[in-house]
């Protein structure tokens, strides 16, 4: 049942993924990967929302919201192959500015967005 969940959460979260980025590159300039930026820090918010969260709304499913949102979803939602690729990218490009900002931007906001997750909402 585990695999069933993760697979499920999986799913949703690389179509979630496959979306977002769509919809991102065709109203800003794909000249900075402002799509994998924000699915991102989307995601480390979740995962620490996830994270506190879950058991405490679903305390009778045992892990299973966190299989499925958590593992499943997040996991193939949020991207760092794709953040490394692209951040590689910038620099062979000769773009080492924009390589460095989308790598600090990336660290900074997706700490700062799990620890909202974490602690920055009302807990239930």
């Amino acid at each position: 049942m585990n695999w069933l969940l993760v697979g499920i959460g999986g799913i949703i979260g690389a179509l979630l993924r496959f979306q977002v980025t769509r919809v991102v590159n065709s109203r800003f300039d794909v000249s900075f990967p402002y799509a994998t930026l924000l699915i991102n820090v989307t995601g480390s918010f979740l995962l620490g929302w996830f994270t506190r969260d879950l058991n405490a709304y679903f305390p009778a499913l045992g892990s299973a919201p966190m299989l499925l949102l958590g593992v499943g979803v997040c996991g193939a939602y949020t991207t760092f192959s794709t953040f490394s690729y692209e951040a590689v990218t910038l620099f062979r490009e000769g773009r080492e500015f924009t390589a460095l900002l989308y790598v600090v931007a990336s660290c900074l906001f997706g700490f700062a967005a799990c620890a909202v997750g974490l602690y920055g909402l009302p807990a239930r």
